[in-house]
């Protein structure tokens, strides 16, 4: 009952308390990380794989719960001669924090139950496991990869591209940064930023919220890598000089709108890293920062 409710009116249950009467604080979030993406597109590239995408409608309430939850009675659904009565939940709901690690744990099981740690070479396997996945799931065949998690895939002769120029436009939208000069470079040769320079301070909050923003385009642009980083060092007391780098850091992005990774087949598997530091380049604490960078193949990937 709690699932065609869910998914006919959207419920979002504020159920945070477990049988054992503690408070649930955390939520799961099996976040892929950037380098794996760059990673897994890589290696398909490499191998001439064909990439393919799949969405699962209402993810969430596929998961099963491990554990005891009740939830109040909701709004025009009330029993009126027991309007003090909770529902207790049989099958995940969105709303609780416990629900990604649900979904999580369910897709993992069908997966494993599907054999899916086989390598299979066979390209029938793909849409034996599609078909598989739609006989638990309610699936969205997306057809060949092209766009994802906001990045663009463009297939080339020779590879993959990817960018997240839409990104980056609605980014210097939410800025008001469409109509400013263009940069060459991310960062001004030999600027060095510290806690205290002597300039007012301006709105944390706005500042966290474009380096969120930044940090996320960093996937398919690893020449911002150092600026961004730099930049997060003062996120909880940004000044007005931190800001005006910010801003540079903007209309470089708004020049180079569509520079991006070009993920192209090569004959080596290598796996290199490189990394260098300076000498004590933090003003405020005297210390050094240090960086690496690791290409599988000639291609970025950390």
């Amino acid at each position: 009952m709690a699932q065609s409710i869910a998914s006919k009116l959207d419920l979002l249950p504020k159920a945070f308390t477990n049988a054992l009467g503690l408070i649930i604080k955390e939520t799961f979030s099996p976040v892929v990380k950037p380098a794996t993406i760059r990673s897994v597109l890589t290696v398909a590239v490499m191998q001439g794989w064909i990439l393919r995408q799949m969405d699962v409608n209402n993810a969430f309430l596929h998961g099963q719960l491990t554990e005891i939850v009740y939830m109040s009675q909701p709004p025009g659904f009330k029993d009126q001669t027991n309007p003090h009565y909770v529902c207790k939940l049989h099958e995940a709901i969105y709303g609780l924090k416990q629900v990604p690690q649900a979904w999580y744990s369910t897709l993992k099981h069908a997966l494993i139950q599907l054999g899916f740690h086989n390598s299979k070479s066979d390209s029938s396997f793909v849409q034996s496991l599609i078909q598989q996945l739609g006989d638990q799931f309610s699936l969205k065949d997306m057809g060949p990869l092209n766009y994802f998690l906001g990045v663009e895939v463009v297939s080339t002769f020779v590879g993959l591209f990817l960018s997240q120029h839409k990104y980056v436009r609605d980014l210097l939208s939410k800025t008001s940064m469409v109509g400013a000069k263009d940069v060459s470079t991310p960062l001004s040769t030999g600027i060095s930023l510290k806690l205290d320079d002597g300039t007012a301070s301006v709105d944390s909050t706005e500042f966290r919220r474009v380096l969120g923003s930044l940090q996320y385009l960093s996937l398919t642009r690893p020449d911002i890598f150092f600026a961004v980083n730099m930049l997060s060092q003062f996120m909880h007391k940004p000044t007005t000089t931190h800001w005006t780098v910010v801003k540079n850091l903007l209309r470089y992005l708004k020049q180079t709108i569509f520079h991006g990774i070009h993920i192209q087949k090569t004959t080596t598997w290598h796996l290199t890293t490189y990394s260098n530091a300076d000498w004590a380049g933090n003003l405020d604490y005297c210390t050094s920062t240090s960086a690496y960078i690791s290409f599988l193949g000639h291609k970025p990937i950390f």
